[in-house]
């Protein structure tokens, strides 16, 4: 009995120890937002990121300025802040841009007192950072709104606001008054590269406040209370002040404010889960954050938008704007495409809808937020079009002609990427009807041969990895000379034959020509998967995701200059290679793409070549109830080569995968090997190509 008597409790001892490690197991889970690093990138020339409170797809973001700072204001490592502005453009050229607003708060109004951080945090939607006198600041953001939240020591509390504040000087006009406890108006502003200009509706409203006093022109102070605290809600608008005024009157506090924008993240990050090493989860994650910043929805509820040319428009679909789709074309619109289906049908029509306003490649005078550049947008249809979703291409047919007739084939560059417009234009000309036309197009896109010929042949020129030679823009003779994503059978033609070209490609890779810190060659990696040879792209893959590589180039300079050695993609504030720019969202959506397993083979075909997920599992999940599953057999974290491929449980030879198939839903299982299977994949492979159509 006794020997009994002490089994007892030692079992319920035991039962309670394990309920209790359930317990701190399923604690230990975190959610996607939870994962994200909102450091990654925010310092120096390596991602030009920004760790302000963000929401999904928003004009409005809240976050530091520092001295000194990079593209968005803003270095991890400085410790001397300026204060708090409201705009970020993530990660792009000309320095950057946005940055309107600047908020600091003051202790003595007397003495022209530092910032010098002490701590802060960072996650989505969120930002925090207390200070060495004593001051701390909070803020949040729900869409096109955000809160302020700043803690004073007892004595001494006051706001500075400057209107006419935005990085690099871009400020141009602005126009507001001062009521109560409320200051409203507008702000113009230079778009990056002071190609144009977009203006900003705005409405402040504070609480614990004294008296708002006008300071200079464009500047006030704000004077708090007995209250230790001083808020500010900020509402933003591109159509007019009654919007945003409305978004401060249904704001939420500062709590709430988080709680709703974490669910937002939540809801979108969670499209993709992901099962696998911790740091690889996390990496993820960040870089799929970074994904999702923009565009920014700049429609309002009733469907009101301000038009390119200033005019006030109405949409029945959610209207996007703030583009770089030079860059982000090739990754991020692939990757908003298969995650977020509703969002990239959006977005495409409103790319398309930029032609009736008088879209030209850059910026006009009449922003509704700020923005980049826009070539390549017709790919952008196609790849729409191809994916099933509806466009105006006959309301826009004259403005898409037009834009096919100022093509540029000046440089060698050009003459391809301009070809590549050519192939995307003649395949929405042939959708609608106009055959005559698409053939027309066609037969010029072909006319990159001509230009290949003359330029990207011989390689035994001197200048062939010279960054700029002959005209080129951030890249070489040796990196441009493979975008012809539209007919990879005719390049590997003129190369000599898939032969030739393969063992083009792997000269081009052993001797460092790759550029990773740009994007004119971030297709070249995949190239493998169209040769005898798949498993080389699957090798090249991982490596430039997780492992050591040797990176030659940087910025405009050429090879031999301080060469960089080691992993490309790190979640920690300096995260890329140097000069490597996000591009919004386009140097994350390649690792985001490739980490999942897909890579698409040209964007304008429904096309994804298959490579081998660095998880155990990948599902995504769409509002259709439906779900892809991707699962690792045989998973070990340093396997990389593909052996099998079984897609709904029968067996998948070739390296591809449609768009449709994987958007029907099923279950992908990928098993794979230390060592490459040198058969899979190189069975019934897909190779663009060109074929006429006949009248």
């Amino acid at each position: 009995m006794k020997k009994y008597g002490l089994c007892i409790p030692m079992v319920l001892l035991f039962f309670a120890c394990q309920q209790r490690k359930a317990k701190n197991e399923v604690d230990l889970v975190k959610s996607p937002s939870e994962q994200v690093n909102g450091f990654l990138g925010t310092s120096g020339d390596h991602g030009q990121m920004s760790p302000a409170a963000a929401s999904p797809f928003n004009m409005i973001s809240i976050g530091p300025v520092t001295h000194p700072g990079t593209h968005t204001g803003y270095d991890y490592y400085a410790k001397e802040f300026l204060g708090f502005v409201h705009t970020h453009i993530e990660g792009v050229g000309c320095r950057g841009g946005g940055g309107n607003i600047l908020v600091k708060p003051i202790g003595n109004e007397e003495v022209d007192e530092k910032l010098l951080k002490k701590h802060e945090s960072a996650k989505p939607g969120y930002y925090k950072a207390t200070f060495e006198n004593g001051i701390s600041a909070e803020m949040a953001t729900d869409h096109n709104y955000g809160v302020h939240q700043y803690h004073f020591p007892e004595s001494g509390k006051m706001l500075k606001v400057d209107l006419a504040y935005a990085f690099l000087n871009r400020f141009e006009e602005a126009q507001h008054t001062a009521v109560g406890n409320t200051i409203k108006g507008w702000v113009d502003t230079k778009t990056v590269c002071d190609r144009g200009r977009y203006r900003l509706y705005f409405y402040m409203e504070f609480d614990h406040v004294s008296t708002i006093s006008k300071s200079q022109k464009d500047s006030y102070v704000i004077y708090g209370t007995g209250n230790p605290t001083i808020g500010l809600k900020i509402g933003f608008s591109s159509v007019n002040e009654e919007f945003a005024k409305t978004r401060v009157v249904n704001g939420g506090s500062l709590s709430k404010t988080i709680e709703k924008s974490t669910l937002a993240w939540n809801a979108l990050l969670g499209h993709a889960k992901v099962e696998g090493e911790a740091d690889r989860v996390a990496l993820f994650y960040s870089l799929l954050y970074r994904g999702l910043q923009s565009p920014y929805v700049v429609s309002e509820p009733d469907g009101s938008y301000k038009a390119i040319d200033g005019t006030i428009q109405k949409s029945k679909d959610s209207v996007y704007h703030g583009w770089a789709i030079w860059d982000n074309y090739r990754e991020q619109m692939p990757l908003l495409s298969l995650l977020y289906p509703q969002k990239y049908g959006d977005i495409a029509r409103s790319i398309a809808n930029l032609y009736l306003y008088g879209k030209n490649d850059w910026s006009t005078q009449f922003e509704p937020s700020n923005s980049v550049r826009t070539e390549h947008a017709q790919v952008v249809l196609l790849d729409a079009l191809e994916k099933g979703h509806e466009l105006p291409l006959i309301k826009i047919k004259d403005s898409l002609i037009k834009e096919i007739e100022k093509l540029d084939f000046g440089s060698p560059d050009k003459a391809l990427e301009s070809s590549y417009d050519l192939w995307a234009s003649s395949k929405l000309m042939l959708s609608i009807g106009d055959t005559m036309l698409a053939n027309e197009y066609l037969n010029k896109a072909l006319d990159y041969k001509t230009y290949w010929e003359k330029d990207f042949s011989d390689m035994a020129w001197p200048d062939v990895d010279r960054m700029g030679a002959r005209g080129l823009y951030q890249g070489t003779l040796w990196q441009y000379r493979w975008f012809v994503p539209f007919d990879i059978e005719g390049l590997q033609s003129l190369a000599g034959g898939e032969s030739a070209f393969r063992e083009q490609l792997d000269q081009f890779f052993e001797e460092n020509n790759y550029n990773h810190a740009n994007q004119p060659d971030l297709q070249v990696p995949g190239l493998y998967n169209a040769t005898k040879e798949p498993w080389k792209s699957q090798k090249l893959y991982r490596e430039l995701m997780l492992d050591t590589v040797v990176q030659a180039y940087f910025n405009n300079n050429s090879k031999g200059i301080d060469p960089y050695i080691g992993r490309i993609y790190n979640n920690s504030p300096r995260a890329y290679l140097k000069t490597m720019d996000d591009d919004m969202g386009t140097m994350s959506s390649w690792f985001v793409l490739r980490a999942m397993g897909f890579s698409a083979v040209n964007v304008g075909e429904p096309v994804y070549y298959v490579t081998a997920p660095i998880f155990k599992e990948v599902e995504l999940n769409w509002s259709s109830q439906k779900s892809f599953k991707i699962q690792v057999s045989n998973y070990h974290k340093d396997h990389f080569y593909i052996k099998s491929v079984q897609l709904n449980g029968k067996p998948l030879l070739r390296n591809w995968l449609t768009h449709q198939e994987i958007m029907n839903g099923g279950e992908l299982i990928v098993e794979t090997d230390s060592v490459p299977n040198l058969n899979w994949g190189t069975e019934n492979q897909f190779l663009t190509k060109v074929s006429i159509e006949k009248d």
